[in-house]
């Protein structure tokens, strides 16, 4: 299976198109959304673009594709219009025998990893990409599609037979790594 990662949307319809534009062009199967959904945050500025009701339309299009995690900015409210779950802090997906955690990293982090067994270990929160071998294995950090931070650009991420990619919002990649 192909999917797409992605993390730290913050409200902002813009980015979140942009990454269902790229999802559909080049035919990926499911998309992950790593938490803060709806929300901008109280720590963040208005996101342009902020359009929480088109990213639910959007997203309850797709529903029955998407893997989402709940993240800090994420409430029990925004459960209630979207029609996937997305409570959980933390989902394990397994594709061809190699361990994705996915987690949006307020709870679980590099200082906090879980003791599930697992080959990748993704999560956003930082709103800082990273994609590095980590014990054995590979840590990701997604960044962010609205708010990337430290001088980076948006991003988001790809993983498709083995090979996680860190791109840039016009798909093209900035960094990747074969586990």
């Amino acid at each position: 299976m192909k999917y797409l990662l992605v993390s730290d949307i913050h409200g902002c319809l813009p980015s979140l198109e942009q990454v269902l534009n790229f999802y559909d062009r080049e035919c990926y199967d499911m998309l992950c959304i790593l938490g803060d959904i709806l929300n901008y945050g109280p720590r963040n500025r208005i996101p342009e673009g902020i359009d929480p009701k088109g990213i639910v339309e959007r997203l309850n299009a797709r529903k029955d594709n998407i893997i989402a995690i709940r993240g800090n900015c994420d409430a029990e409210v925004d459960q209630m219009l979207l029609e996937f779950p997305i409570m959980a802090d933390y989902a394990l997906v397994v594709d061809n025998g190699r361990r994705l955690f996915f987690t949006h990293g307020h709870v679980y982090n590099e200082q906090n990893r879980p003791t599930l067994k697992h080959d990748i270990f993704v999560y956003g929160h930082t709103h800082l990409w990273k994609l590095e071998p980590a014990d054995g294995g590979i840590v990701c950090n997604l960044g962010s599609v609205t708010f990337p931070k430290g001088g980076n650009e948006p991003t988001f991420a790809t993983y498709d037979d083995g090979v996680l990619r860190v791109r840039r919002m016009d798909g093209s990649v900035l960094k990747e790594m074969q586990i």
